[in-house]
């Protein structure tokens, strides 16, 4: 048992424990944002179109990723994730602020969620990167599960207490919670130390090529990433339209939504543990079959079932979604590199987020004429084909295994370089 219970040991090494407790508290303010936005437009009378324009404003910043992939491999990668944190304190301040009027104008709405959006473009890629600053090779697996046990925690309590917050107190109060848990997070990052890039100063289009060579030179990355995207695509479709319009529809309205949106992170808390103590002979194939376990509760949401029902069948995706982050994670971060392993961070994850704008201004109309059922029923179908093709592309391109680990990518700072970082930085 204290084996499986690994991961937790880290609470204990003071160099990562502020980053344990920042993902807490961070991932506690995006559930609280995720009803904040939602309800909020469509509290000041706008509807399913008004709504998808706002979210895809904050997601149209996810085209800056590649930039925050520079900007991560440039800075001490702590520094970039504080900057982040205040940024997006900023923009949910405002956006609480906008949510007291009686009818916000649309531009507002949209270039505040817009701000929010730039600050998550900055974080993600950074953020996949630290624990290999802050973590040796061996110990990343149970650092990477840590990670996501917090973040699963923090969402959990801010998707069960945004819902009661939206309907008691009302989406402002809620917009501006996660404004002030980004500045705590901000704080507590603030502690860390992380290395100083060592590389020489480049170019922003030299650093970009580089990053993208490293990301197209591996078939293994590019296949995965690829097939990441459709599930991405399914999943804003799910959860930023249909999933909110469907409860707000007779379907049990805000908590409802909060309650199905939190069952996701219970589950991984149990799939991060799985994580960091599973280690399957066939790494890269088991890892490509755990999303399409995201299809559960959209095949029930678009049968008509009950939102409780819904919501215990998302415990099963989230125990296998926090299962692949653990294992697709590590996999870059051992396999990758440190110096490029942001930028290749970066062009992995822009693929997944490039059509969100996109995907969300096409799924409020679509939804609005065909209903929120027949278009949840359609992105399921489409993640189970993307996982079904991704297979059979990845038995017969002769990629099924992973490559063997990077030494590189393996190395440890040394003792003394760290103390002098530490120096450097009072």
């Amino acid at each position: 048992m204290s084996g499986l219970l690994s991961p937790l040991v880290l609470y204990k090494d003071a160099s990562v424990t502020p980053l344990f407790m920042s993902r807490v508290i961070s991932s506690i303010s995006v559930g609280m944002g995720h009803l904040a936005l939602a309800w909020g437009v469509m509290s000041m009378g706008y509807g399913a179109r008004e709504l998808s324009i706002v979210l895809a404003c904050n997601a149209f910043p996810a085209l800056l990723i590649l930039w925050g992939g520079i900007v991560g491999d440039r800075f001490r990668r702590h520094h970039v994730l504080v900057g982040a944190e205040l940024t997006g304190c900023l923009a949910w301040l405002a956006l609480g602020a906008s949510f007291t009027m009686e009818r916000a104008p649309l531009p507002l709405l949209c270039s505040l969620a817009g701000l929010g959006g730039v600050a998550t473009a900055i974080f993600l890629p950074t953020v996949r990167g630290v624990i290999a600053d802050l973590l040796e090779g061996d110990k990343r697996p149970a650092g990477n599960a840590l990670i996501n046990q917090t973040e699963s925690v923090g969402q959990l309590i801010g998707f069960v207490s945004s819902g009661a917050v939206v309907t008691l107190v009302g989406p402002d109060w809620a917009a501006g919670a996660r404004g002030i848990l980004c500045g705590i997070s901000a704080v507590l990052l603030s502690r860390l130390v992380t290395q100083r890039p060592t590389r020489a100063d480049a170019s922003v289009l030299r650093d970009l090529r580089e990053g993208w060579r490293e990301f197209i030179g591996r078939p293994w990355v590019w296949i995965m990433t690829l097939h990441y995207t459709a599930i991405t695509t399914a999943l804003v479709c799910y959860m930023k339209i249909a999933g909110p319009l469907y409860t707000q529809d007779g379907h049990g309205s805000a908590w409802a939504w909060g309650v199905i949106s939190a069952a996701q992170p219970l589950g991984a808390l149990a799939g991060a543990l799985i994580g960091a103590r599973w280690r399957p002979a066939r790494l890269l194939l088991v890892t490509a079959t755990l999303p399409a376990s995201v299809s559960l509760p959209m095949l029930l949401m678009g049968s008509g079932t009950s939102w409780q029902l819904i919501a215990l069948a998302a415990v099963v995706p989230g125990v296998l979604q926090a299962v692949y982050y653990v294992f697709w994670t590590t996999a870059l971060q051992n396999r990758i590199p440190r110096a490029v392993l942001v930028r290749v961070n970066s062009w992995n994850i822009i693929t997944s987020y490039i059509l969100m704008p996109l995907i969300v201004l096409l799924s409020g109309p679509l939804v609005t004429a065909f209903g929120p059922q027949p278009i949840v029923l359609a992105a399921a179908g489409s993640a189970i084909t993307a996982t079904v093709v991704t297979l059979i592309v990845l038995l017969f391109a002769s990629v099924a295994r992973l490559p063997t680990e990077d030494p590189e990518a393996q190395h440890e700072p040394t003792p003394s370089a760290l103390q002098t970082d530490r120096a450097a930085t009072g």
